[in-house]
């Protein structure tokens, strides 16, 4: 049996044809859909961009393999858009990376602060329905707004043709007010946060229509899809994801609370554990830039400093590192916090050092969710497995990974993860 994956990712949109679990055939465009805007927290995309280029890989791929009987589809969490009561886009993309929930709400406290506080959910930034309270308040859901979902709900949702949006748990959870325990949106919490209910998408599971006499199975998160991508559907590995952002992620058969950590809800049932690290693979693009603005004053036009960075790994390296911790973007709990520099010296503040300090130190991010999730007394994972470009295209990140976590550390078969994992959740 063939199946097709799609993945909404927020810098390209992948596909994936699998044939009896095995990659046959993939296609990966750029998803060049940010749109300006005068705020500088404010990050949105083009749905009507995105969707065409969603709908042009799945037409070519149907096209090539007209014996694809599954499609799923998955994409970029959290993030929202509002369609009308006939399923057309009537906003442009709210993306996870928007920060409109960090904004000050009342006195000194931030929407999400506030959301956090009377629902007693733990609630960030880049939540929908955080990014839709601030919406609500500042007069910006659009008139004719009958529903929202996430990018991805919306692409399966016009594949099979339909006008309403359904969602997975995976999906509805990471839009806020969710009872991860129960399946289920919070309707009390939502109504004292005075969000109308009616707005949400239908949670459900399985196929919703069809696609040239394929079967479109409901969107699920990147985040799950990526998992099952990557592992092969193995849930006895931890799978370590550096991008733009990076990841932690463990599934547990039961019901788990860590400090730190998201419970999150797993497609086939049982429960993802997962640590978000909101700067990630960003951290060490940011300290390209740095050396990148030194040198293009002492030299120049320089395009990248990366060849430069990967020299200085080749050496030998040193001793006494110092310790960065990458928070340039705090954290989903507290996003005031920032990145900082100790254990430096006269003899450590070197481009060598800082190269070395800032991997360990995004490392050391990472590293700490799984302690967290070792302290609840969790059974040992037999495999790490990475993905994501930062990890593979940085042979001395890898093996830093692998010392601090003391496991061996195997990069994923497949680079696009979550359209694998998509294909792979729609053959099930």
């Amino acid at each position: 049996m063939k199946t097709l994956g799609i993945d909404i990712g927020t810098t390209t949109i992948s596909a994936a044809v699998l044939e009896n679990g095995k990659s046959v055939a993939k296609k990966t465009c750029k998803n060049d859909s940010f749109e300006s805007s005068e705020n500088p927290w404010e990050r949105i995309q083009s749905v009507e961009h995105i969707r065409k280029t969603a709908l042009d890989v799945a037409s070519e791929l149907m096209g090539e393999f007209s014996d694809i009987e599954r499609i799923g589809v998955t994409g970029q969490m959290h993030g929202i858009v509002y369609l009308d009561d006939k399923g057309n886009a009537q906003s442009p993309l709210y993306t996870w990376q928007d920060e409109r929930g960090n904004q000050l709400y009342k006195d000194s406290e931030t929407y999400a602060e506030y959301l956090s506080r009377i629902s007693g959910y733990k609630l960030s930034a880049g939540y929908g329905l955080v990014t839709h309270f601030y919406n609500m308040v500042n007069g910006l859901v659009p008139k004719e707004a009958a529903k929202l979902c996430t990018i991805h709900d919306y692409i399966a949702m016009t594949l099979s043709g339909k006008i309403t949006p359904q969602t997975d748990c995976t999906d509805a959870a990471s839009l806020g007010f969710f009872d991860v325990k129960n399946g289920r949106f919070d309707i009390a919490a939502l109504e004292k946060a005075g969000i109308d209910t009616t707005i949400l998408p239908i949670v459900s599971k399985g196929c919703i229509g069809s696609y040239k006499n394929a079967d479109v199975y409901v969107a699920i998160g990147d985040n799950q899809a990526s998992f099952i991508g990557a592992t092969g559907g193995d849930k006895n590995s931890i799978l370590i994801n550096v991008g733009t952002g990076s990841q932690f992620s463990v599934y547990t058969k039961a019901y788990v609370e860590c400090e730190g950590l998201e419970t999150r809800p797993f497609p086939s049932g049982g429960y993802l554990l997962v640590g978000a690290s909101l700067c990630g693979g960003r951290a060490y693009a940011l300290l390209e830039n740095f050396y990148k603005c030194i040198a293009n004053a002492a030299c120049g036009n320089i395009d990248s400093y990366y060849d430069v960075m990967n020299k200085l790994l080749d050496e030998e390296k040193p001793g006494d590192v110092p310790e960065i911790t990458p928070l340039f973007q705090g954290t989903r709990e507290n996003p005031k916090l920032r990145a900082s520099i100790t254990n430096l010296s006269a003899e450590n503040f070197t481009p060598k050092h800082m190269t070395w300090a800032m991997l360990e130190g995004m490392t050391k991010e990472l590293h700490e969710m799984y302690l967290k999730y070792s302290a609840k007394g969790e059974n040992a994972k037999r495999r790490l497995i990475g993905s994501g470009n930062g990890l593979r295209k940085n042979s001395h990140f890898r093996k830093v990974v692998s010392e601090c976590f003391n496991m061996p550390l195997s990069l994923s078969e497949c680079e696009e993860e979550a359209a694998v994992g998509a294909a792979l959740y729609a053959a099930e």
